[in-house]
């Protein structure tokens, strides 16, 4: 059973996105699975950084802090990568996103997926706000990692200043 879904989320993967070719192209000695986890990793990033349809220099450079952790990666391909991100944005937040989250599903455990989760929490709080559109974005992404409201809450904890829900 689990066999058959994770080849059924290899078929759906967003494998022709400039995105996940520029991560593989600039992930060194990392095999393909190695990939697909930095890519939907990026694409999750790149959701939630452009959820106010924003794409902000402070959340880019959150992302390449996040990507300066990455193993196998020079400047050049965090260069690439973040250029590949702002080309592809709205496509990446949109249309692939769903297929990031469960590549992440399929691919991490769960410690992973909770690292992904803090700093996609981080990420969205870069700007100093935590907007109603990305705490929703978040809480949705949660879900779609297999991961608990109280994970969620536990990540948005260290950000509860920033919520603007709670500034009015």
């Amino acid at each position: 059973m689990l066999r058959w879904l994770t080849d059924k989320i290899a078929a759906t993967a967003p494998q022709g996105t400039s995105l996940t070719e520029v991560v593989r192209a600039h992930l060194t000695g990392a095999d393909d699975e190695a990939a697909r986890i930095v890519a939907a990793i990026v694409g999750l990033l790149g959701t939630v950084a452009y959820a106010d349809r924003n794409y902000a220099p402070a959340e880019e450079a959150r992302i390449r802090d996040e990507l300066a952790r990455v193993q196998g990666l020079t400047g050049a391909g965090i260069d690439a990568i973040c250029a590949a991100l702002r080309t592809h944005i709205v496509e990446i937040s949109t249309i692939e996103a769903p297929v990031y989250a469960r590549e992440l599903l399929a691919l991490a455990h769960r410690d992973l997926r909770l690292q992904v989760l803090a700093a996609l929490v981080d990420l969205a709080a870069a700007d100093g706000e935590l907007s109603a559109v990305e705490t929703n974005l978040l809480r949705l992404t949660v879900t779609a990692l297999g991961l608990s409201q109280d994970d969620y809450n536990a990540c948005q904890a260290r950000h509860r200043d920033k919520l603007t829900v709670l500034k009015r």
